[in-house]
């Protein structure tokens, strides 16, 4: 059993990059496994449904979008062990799972699960009085946190709104774009042409954007009230040199790179043409409706 001497967290808010940055700290073998363990509401065990990105919002046409993908999305819990009830014995797994034989222990953290997590925790009667602002570094050894930020909020929302509509939340595919040798042409075939269909909404990009923002703002409380300075990893500069940041990101945990470390983009990035045409769709109508700027129309001659 590896048993963790230190830890870290990947503290994030979905589609911020944070997927990326924690494959790619898997892939030096030195910097633990830092997985989504916590991904689970505390009701179901699971993550949360499409749907359930949107309770409280009254456009229920946003709902017809996300009807028959909600349907077929019934995940199982991560572990055979999750147990609200014995929360004790899933967090052991964890640490066991989570951690590289040289004792460094990494997972990823969602605010937007956070809450959740923390009640969990407190299930185990040795957290159970433990303050907000403790609890994590009283389970996680010589704890560190990494932040990592999108700059480009309405891109990160429009990337989420995508993302709840297929149920699709990354590609491993090689960034060439090849697909794995061991699916059957057939069943591609089957998949891309029953593919649901995407579609442009501008309430639910909306929402998501004003979502995500709230959380960003959660994380720099809970920062500024527990008294934390995070390492910080901006999405935009570690995807333009994944080698370079990713060294930066060990030294600033203290792990020594892997005198071989050798890395390149494995994941096949899911910003497309849909990404650049919705992000300005978004934008042109948000400006038009806040600040009447409306296309200039050309003089007829």
């Amino acid at each position: 059993m590896s048993t963790p001497d230190r830890s870290y967290l990947v503290c994030a808010t979905p589609r911020s990059g944070s997927t990326l940055v924690c494959q790619t700290l898997i892939r030096t073998g030195v910097a633990g496994r830092p997985e989504e363990y916590f991904e689970a509401l505390r009701s179901s065990g699971v993550p949360r449904r499409p749907e359930e990105y949107f309770h409280g919002v009254g456009d229920r046409t946003i709902f017809d979008h996300l009807a028959e993908r909600s349907q077929d999305f019934n995940p199982n819990p991560r572990s055979p062990l999750w147990s609200r009830t014995a929360y004790d014995r899933y967090l052991d797994w964890v640490l066991e799972a989570g951690t590289t034989p040289n004792g460094v222990f990494g997972a990823k953290l969602m605010w937007g699960y956070i809450e959740d997590f923390v009640s969990l925790l407190r299930n185990i009667p040795e957290y159970r009085d433990v303050p907000m602002a403790e609890i994590l570094s009283e389970v996680f050894p010589d704890l560190t946190f990494v932040r990592v930020v999108r700059a480009n909020k309405i891109r990160q929302a429009v990337s989420l709104w995508k993302a709840v509509q297929t149920a699709t939340w990354r590609d491993e595919s090689s960034s060439n774009g090849d697909q794995p040798e061991n699916i059957d042409a057939s069943y591609k075939g089957f998949a891309n042409e029953h593919r649901p269909a995407l579609r442009f909404h501008y309430g639910a990009i909306k929402h998501l954007l004003n979502q995500l923002l709230q959380q960003e703002a959660a994380w720099d409380a809970f920062f500024e009230h527990s008294r934390i300075k995070p390492v910080l990893v901006l999405y935009e500069n570690f995807a333009s040199d994944i080698e370079t940041s990713t060294r930066n990101v060990l030294g600033k945990l203290g792990i020594e790179a892997p005198d071989d470390l050798h890395l390149e983009t494995r994941m096949k990035s899911q910003s497309d043409g849909i990404n650049d045409d919705w992000a300005r769709r978004y934008s042109d109508i948000r400006l038009g409706a806040e600040f009447d700027l409306v296309p200039a129309v050309p003089e007829a001659v």
